[in-house]
């Protein structure tokens, strides 16, 4: 590209003497006479150097000086006069002139400076850039980074260096390293003082750092030397991140109450836990299957976080909310005019969750058009826009779930069987709670504490009677349903102790239970002192037999009453 030059001077004769030199060099050369029409040619175009003359009419060339620095332009200004001054000469420089000359200029002085003048512009616009591209690295990077020269005075800073440490990022510029105002223990100050001593790199890994405001925080902590082209040593850099959530994760696996935000020390989800450790480190497509409520959604959000994909996007799509031409557009995007309303290119959801994962809850509702078009993903990891041919490559991790029976719509043509084992690579099944009850207190427990914060309540336990009726309820609505039944027990409830006064009616209705007992305390089978099929007969007698009522005293479900009447041989020929 030409470089551009402007010559700014009230003598004709000499404008078009630089005009004619310069240009025969191959530069873009603008002309003007003084401050007004240079400052309009300022505003219009950017300069790569400027000529300007001491004495103009009106303001003078200083002024034009002063102009071109305001812009915080790296443009360098050449000031050329006729008279000579040491006062003219000095202010020049004062004020940022590259270089003075005084007339006549002769065609080589004048080359020669030109020459100069551009290869100083060009070191500093490489400087510039470096410093732009820098401070983008700077930007993206979620762990915090700070540089120190040889004296461990601070240098530079990334803006996590506040999030993380708890110090300004520019009020700390130039002081030493040990006494910037961290809000921690300062960890970190060892491992600088170390590098800065025998120039080599340490690790710090998962230390407390004790932060003020972020009780709990767990580091690591990595520096590294920094040499120049000569292998000078001029400082160290100190890179420090945050593992508290990764610390979390590691204490939650031990414990094996809880994966990622799934709950649950049943046998069965310690094999999903385990099945999702394994996928850790492979990039597969995974099928989820399990009823509705059971916690789908969690298991693509552990399988993804657990991931190698686990810094970028996790996309969910609900493919059964959508129309298939919505569904379409929204999973692969459109261009303008597609259709009727596509006002501007879309990306769509795969575009979205470049290099991340994307999750298709409900994918046994998809049309078999959308079926055909996500194969084609799947097999050439590229997609079209509606309304566009040009194909896009995709780098996306699919997960997808389903509450429905694939292999039954396969059967009946509804479902591609070329997908299905695409897409089931590997299948991870949710249970439902009514086979896995063992999880139903540490879910009981786990919902109880989150929502007494939910709730601003202060809730300490959920009864024995109430977690016996949990037990024997079969939850057709299942994980979700039971976080609703603890929610509405939570606001109703008037003591510190979850009662079966406080359980939602309907739920009794689905047990074909007919609410809490009506009987004394002695009625109910927890107090039959062990005779529990004469506590039945006393119950059926008071009851006249009437097995909804018998239930009812004895605080258990009638479907309950007829399977104890059965284990201990009861028939209506017993009756008194």
């Amino acid at each position: 590209m030409r470089k551009k030059i402007l010559i700014v001077d009230d003598e004709e004769g000499i404008r078009f003497t630089f005009k004619t030199f310069l240009e025969d060099r191959g530069y873009d050369v603008s002309m003007a006479e003084g401050f007004e029409e240079a400052g309009a040619l300022l505003d219009a175009q950017e300069f790569d150097l400027v000529y300007a003359d001491v004495v103009l009419v009106g303001k003078s060339g200083l002024e034009i000086l002063r102009e071109v620095k305001r812009r915080n332009s790296n443009c360098p200004v050449v000031m050329i006069t006729g008279v000579p001054t040491v006062d003219t000469s000095a202010e020049a420089v004062r004020s940022g002139a590259f270089d003075y000359m005084p007339k006549p200029v002769r065609q080589e002085t004048l080359l020669r400076v030109t020459d100069m003048a551009l290869k100083h512009k060009a070191l500093l616009d490489e400087r510039e850039q470096y410093r732009a591209n820098l401070e983008a690295i700077f930007k993206g990077i979620r762990d915090a980074i700070l540089l120190v020269d040889e004296n461990m005075i601070k240098v530079e800073a990334n803006e996590a260096v506040k999030s993380i440490c708890g110090c300004e990022r520019e009020a700390s510029a130039g002081k030493p390293y040990d006494e910037m105002q961290f809000c921690c223990s300062a960890a970190c100050v060892p491992a600088v003082e170390e590098t800065i001593l025998t120039k080599k790199p340490v690790d710090a890994k998962r230390i407390e750092c004790a932060h003020r405001d972020r009780p709990g925080q767990v580091v690591s902590i990595s520096t590294s030397p920094l040499m120049n082209a000569h292998g000078r040593f001029f400082g160290a850099v100190i890179l420090i991140s945050d593992e508290t959530h990764l610390d979390i994760l590691e204490k939650e696996l031990t414990a094996r109450q809880q994966f990622h935000t799934m709950i649950g020390k049943s046998m069965k989800m310690q094999e999903i836990y385990s099945l999702v450790e394994s996928l850790a480190d492979v990039d597969t497509t995974v099928l989820i299957t399990g009823e509705s409520g059971t916690g789908k959604e969690l298991v693509a959000e552990a399988v993804h976080f657990r991931g190698v994909r686990s810094d970028n996007l996790l996309v969910k799509v609900n493919c059964s909310a959508l129309t298939e031409s919505l569904l379409e557009s929204e999973l692969f995007g459109h261009v303008k005019g597609a259709f009727t309303g596509a006002m501007n290119d879309r990306a769509g959801r795969f575009q979205t969750a470049e290099g991340g994962t994307i999750f298709l809850d409900e994918i046994g509702d998809i049309s078999p058009g959308i079926q055909l078009r996500l194969l084609k993903v799947l097999q050439n990891k590229e997609i079209e826009r509606v309304g566009d041919s040009i194909p896009i490559k995709v780098d996306v991790r699919v997960l997808a779930a389903t509450n429905r029976d694939l292999r039954g719509l396969m059967k009946v043509g509804k479902f591609r069987e070329d997908l299905y084992y695409r897409i089931k690579v590997v299948e991870i099944h949710v249970p439902p709670l009514r086979e896995r009850r063992d999880d139903i207190p540490v879910l009981a427990e786990h919902f109880r504490g989150k929502l007494n914060a939910k709730l601003r309540r202060n809730i300490e336990s959920v009864s024995k009677e109430v977690l016996k009726v949990f037990m024997a309820h079969d939850w057709p609505g299942d994980v979700r349903e039971l976080e609703h039944t603890l929610e509405h027990a939570l606001i109703v409830c008037q003591k510190n102790i979850v009662t079966m006064g406080d359980l939602p009616a309907d739920m009794f209705e689905q047990m074909g239970y007919l609410g809490p007992s009506l009987g004394t305390k002695e009625d109910s089978l927890e107090y039959s002192g062990g005779n529990e099929r004469q506590s039945i007969l006393d119950a059926l007698e008071k009851a006249a037999w009437n097995k909804a009522k018998a239930a009812r005293l004895l605080g258990i479900s009638r479907r309950t009453i007829y399977r104890k009447m059965q284990e201990h041989n009861i028939h209506d020929a017993d009756k008194v």
